[in-house]
């Protein structure tokens, strides 16, 4: 067991991967992800769901996703998550089964 831990250790990361971590890992990325879930939504109501996000960290965080092609712009709307996007919702909301497994409460 020691032994395969190592080896992973040692393993590369992908290029895609890495990326893909790197992005996940910014704040409030997912939770952008996630609060679009439920369909567009327009700056001022992606920032009031989100609850205390700057507006320039929210132009930064949408501008990155949508770089990324996690979301897409549509005008008079707002934001939506791209066909990219929603497979990345149906990841967070195996993670959200999971957080639900751990605290029930």
């Amino acid at each position: 067991m020691a032994q395969r831990i190592q080896n992973l250790r040692r393993a590369p990361t992908s290029e895609r991967m890495a990326k893909a971590l790197d992005l996940s890992g910014r704040r409030w990325a997912l939770r952008i992800v996630w609060e679009l879930r439920v369909g567009p939504l327009n700056f001022r109501a992606l920032q009031a769901s989100c609850g205390h996000i700057s507006p320039s960290v929210l132009q930064r965080r949408l501008h990155e996703l949508r770089a990324q092609g996690v979301i897409e712009k549509i005008p008079l709307l707002g934001y939506r998550l791209s066909t990219s996007g929603e497979k990345l919702f149906q990841v967070l909301g195996q993670l959200d089964k999971w957080s639900v497994a751990l605290d029930p409460g």
